[in-house]
C-alpha cells in the first residue's frame, strides 16, 4: 500500500492512499488544480481515483470538492450527517448528489480491494471520523482533527504500516498568539485539535515493529513550526519499546504547500 500527504495543514488537506488496484483520496480541501498536480507528482492520474472519503464538513477538508466532482464524477463517501452538511456548503456548487454514499461510523466497508473503517472522533463537526484502510495485508491510518483520543481510537488505529497523525499546535504559541480567547479554548478543547505533545503521545501509542513511515499532519500556520512539531513529537518517543532512533520510523512533517514524500509499505 501507499500513503502520501498531498497537502496537510490548517489551510487545506488532501491525502492519498492507494493499493495495487485502488486509489483513494481522503478529503479535498484544496483546489482541483493543486490536487491534480500533486497526484501527477506520484504518477497517479485524477481519472484513476476510485473514491473520495470525507472526514468532516469544514472548509479545509472540502473546499475543492465541488469543482473536483464536476470534472471527474468520483464517488464520495462520508457519514450521512457529514454529507448532509457538505450539501449545505455554500461554495460546493452544483454537483451530482447520486455520487454521495452515506456510511456509518465504526462499520467497515469495501472499495475494490481496500477495506475501510471510519472511526468516530470528537472534533466540533456534525459527525466527524478518521479512517483506517487495509488491503488485508498492510494497513494505513489517517487521523487528524481529533481534539483528543481514547483507548478505542488507539485500538482502532493501531497496527498500521504507515500513518498520518495530527500535530496541530504548540500550546505556548497558541496561548500567547493573536487568536481570540474563544477560538483558543476551542482548539485546546476535546473537540478541537491535538497539540504537538498530545499528537506525539498518540504516535508513541501506535508504534509497532513494522512501521514504514509516519507523517505529522494538519499543522497550524499561526501556532506551530514544522521543526518544533517534529522535535516535540520526537521527544515524546524517547524510551519507546521499539527503537531509540526515531529515524527507524521514517517520521516526517507533512508539507503544507506541496506533495510530501510517498510512503510505500
Amino acid at each position: 500500500m501507499r500513503l502520501c500527504s498531498l497537502y496537510s495543514g490548517s489551510s487545506g488537506n488532501c491525502i492519498y492512499v492507494g493499493s495495487d488496484h485502488t486509489n483513494i483520496l481522503i478529503d479535498t480541501g484544496v483546489s482541483m488544480k493543486k490536487i491534480v498536480q500533486a497526484l501527477e507528482a506520484i504518477d497517479v492520474k485524477a481519472e484513476e481515483i476510485d473514491a473520495i472519503l470525507i472526514t468532516h464538513e469544514h472548509t479545509d477538508h472540502i473546499g475543492g470538492l465541488g469543482v473536483f466532482l464536476r470534472k471527474y464524477g468520483i464517488p464520495v463517501y462520508g457519514t450521512s450527517k457529514t454529507l448532509e452538511a457538505v450539501c449545505q456548503y455554500k461554495n460546493l456548487g452544483k454537483v451530482d448528489f447520486s455520487l454521495f454514499h452515506g456510511i456509518c461510523p465504526e462499520e467497515s466497508f469495501a472499495i475494490k480491494d481496500l477495506y475501510i473503517k471510519p472511526i468516530s472522533i470528537w472534533h466540533d463537526a456534525v459527525d466527524p471520523v478518521c479512517y483506517t484502510l487495509s488491503d488485508g495485508d498492510k494497513k494505513v491510518s489517517v487521523a487528524t482533527d481529533l481534539g483528543d483520543y481514547d483507548d478505542h481510537i488507539v485500538q482502532s488505529l493501531s497496527g498500521a504500516d504507515a500513518m498520518l497523525i495530527e500535530a496541530n499546535h504548540d500550546i505556548r504559541m497558541l496561548e500567547v498568539g493573536p487568536y481570540p480567547y474563544p477560538l483558543k479554548q476551542r482548539i485546546l478543547g476535546k473537540r478541537g485539535h491535538l497539540s504537538n505533545e498530545r499528537g506525539g503521545q498518540l504516535v508513541r501509542a501506535l508504534l509497532n515493529d513494522h512501521i514504514k513511515g509516519i507523517y505529522l499532519g494538519h499543522l497550524s500556520k499561526e501556532n506551530n513550526y514544522p521543526d518544533l512539531a517534529f522535535e516535540t513529537v520526537k521527544n515524546e518517543l524517547y524510551g519507546n519499546p521499539y527503537s531509540n532512533d526515531y529515524r527507524d520510523f521514517n517520521m516526517m512533517v507533512a508539507d503544507r504547500e506541496k506533495c510530501s514524500v510517498l510512503i510505500e509499505c
